[in-house]
């Protein structure tokens, strides 16, 4: 139920100046001047593109009652209430949770952050706790879940606004727990603000974002800064065996705990058989055959697990149901066509993932047998990774295609030609470029023999293909299927 009382949601706000009253009953909270209706409250946030503060004048003939900025503009409606604050985000979010009452202590949200590993680790934590009987929510780049019900994702993190919506549903649908995925660009952002986590979860830190970042001291700087701010009733959980691991635990206030392959920890795991249908893993001493390849999804699977004990779980029910467990969507997908050729459609599109899954494939790929790879590059995003994809695939792979991802408003050519400078000489001659993403993936399966294996890197999960601002239809798995002749 929510509170409608503009002088009661502002008790939980740091609050500036207040300019008129606040004796008014609102029917809404939003940071979009073209959302802006009679009696809702317009936040006017300093965005990285666009300032909220231009568009005042327009929420409040759009009917706007109140306005919350950072500096009072120059004109006054005197039947508007101005609230200023320090920062307009930061008040957003706590205006939001006391506006649909959330109760962060009923709803236990875990948040999970890291270059690598975020979505299946949330998704997978999402499974686990439905399968121990919890009413659970996911909020994740595939897609996001209230209970059984599923809801469309647009980003990885959603905006602050759509973000409290869904916890108002979860708490609604009697929710214990929300797994979400919290990125580097909502940290910065601050789109968790208001948020009171009940843990943290770090997977790794490889380059990726630099577009935005522009450093990577800077990228872990933000990351850091989600732990830093955790509560001191909340737990962290880090990966000890990344060599930022340790620097996520810094400052944080929480209750600091590791999960590792490799190094002394409080939660420990080891690979002791792979295969293509999975792999035995030993978790805390005991012996599970899980449905996943790579050493990269056993530290999810730990992260899983860990993340679970220190929610109180039952270790042997957590464990059984592991096994049970299959890959995400569009993460490490198998398909195999009558001819004895195995395709992998994976979403890796960082070089430290596109060497994982490349690592993982060739130990497991048959001797004599060759790796093809079809990969591109996402446009407007980090150029400075492409030159070290195209190295990467080339190196770990026998016959490499560069083709077009997203490339969104760039030149697809410039794109792959990017990638194609960071391959040495020696490599070159096993490097086609082929644009047309659909033509690319054909000329991979022709290409392939008995017991091959096609990676097709990228876009995973996705549907679509970006080109000039506009998506078109496009899912590597049903191209596969239809190249493969499978239903």
């Amino acid at each position: 139920m929510t509170n409608n009382n503009l002088h009661s949601i502002l008790q939980t706000v740091a609050t500036k100046q207040i300019v008129g009253t606040t004796d008014k009953q609102i029917v809404a909270i939003d940071t979009d001047s073209r959302k802006i209706s009679d009696n809702m409250v317009f936040v006017a946030v300093r965005g990285v593109a666009i300032d909220g503060h231009s568009f005042i004048a327009t929420a409040e003939q759009q009917g706007a009652t109140a306005i919350v900025c950072e500096e009072l503009p120059e004109t006054q409606n005197p039947a508007v209430t101005y609230i200023v604050v320090e920062n307009s985000i930061i008040a957003c979010g706590e205006m939001l949770r006391a506006f649909y009452g959330i109760d962060f202590n009923k709803l236990q949200v875990v948040g999970v952050t890291g270059t690598n590993g975020k979505t299946t680790t949330a998704t997978l934590l999402y499974k686990v706790f439905s399968a121990l009987g919890h009413t659970c929510g996911l909020l994740s780049t595939v897609v996001n879940y209230i209970g059984n019900q599923e809801f469309a994702s647009t980003h990885t993190t959603p905006d602050m606004v759509q973000l409290y919506g869904l916890f108002n549903k979860m708490q609604e649908a009697g929710c214990d727990f929300c797994f979400m995925e919290v990125s580097s660009h909502a940290i910065h952002q601050h789109r968790t603000a208001g948020v009171v986590f009940t843990g943290g979860i770090f997977s790794n830190i490889t380059q990726d974002h630099l577009d935005y970042h522009k450093t990577f001291a800077e990228y872990v700087r933000v990351k850091k800064s989600f732990f830093d701010n955790l509560p001191s009733s909340a737990f962290a959980l880090t990966n000890n065996d990344d060599k930022n691991g340790n620097i996520m635990l810094q400052n944080t206030k929480a209750q600091a705990h590791t999960y590792s392959l490799k190094s002394m920890s409080d939660f420990k795991c080891r690979v002791l058989e792979q295969e293509f249908n999975g792999m035995l893993l030993k978790i805390d001493g005991v012996e599970v055959w899980a449905k996943f390849i790579g050493y990269f999804n056993a530290y999810n699977l730990l992260a899983v697990y860990s993340t679970a004990m220190l929610l109180g779980q039952d270790k042997q029910k957590v464990l059984e149901i592991i096994s049970t467990l299959t890959p995400v969507a569009g993460r490490i997908e198998f398909f195999r066509s009558n001819e004895g050729v195995t395709a992998v459609v994976d979403y890796a599109h960082t070089p430290d993932a596109l060497e994982n899954i490349l690592s993982t494939l060739k130990e497991l790929c048959p001797k004599g047998n060759k790796i093809i790879t079809v990969v591109g590059a996402g446009g407007n995003r980090d150029k400075t990774k492409r030159p070290i994809m195209g190295k990467i695939c080339a190196q770990l792979s026998d016959q490499v295609i560069i083709t077009a991802d997203n490339p969104r408003n760039e030149e697809p050519a410039d794109i792959a030609n990017q990638m194609v400078e960071g391959i040495d000489s020696q490599y070159q001659p096993n490097v086609l470029t082929i644009l047309d993403r659909k033509q690319a993936i054909k000329t991979a399966t022709i290409m392939a023999h008995k017991g091959d294996v096609i990676l097709i890197a990228g876009k995973g999960h996705e549907t679509y293909q970006e080109i000039q601002g506009v998506k078109h239809h496009f899912d590597d798995r049903e191209v596969v299927k239809e190249f493969f002749n499978l239903k």
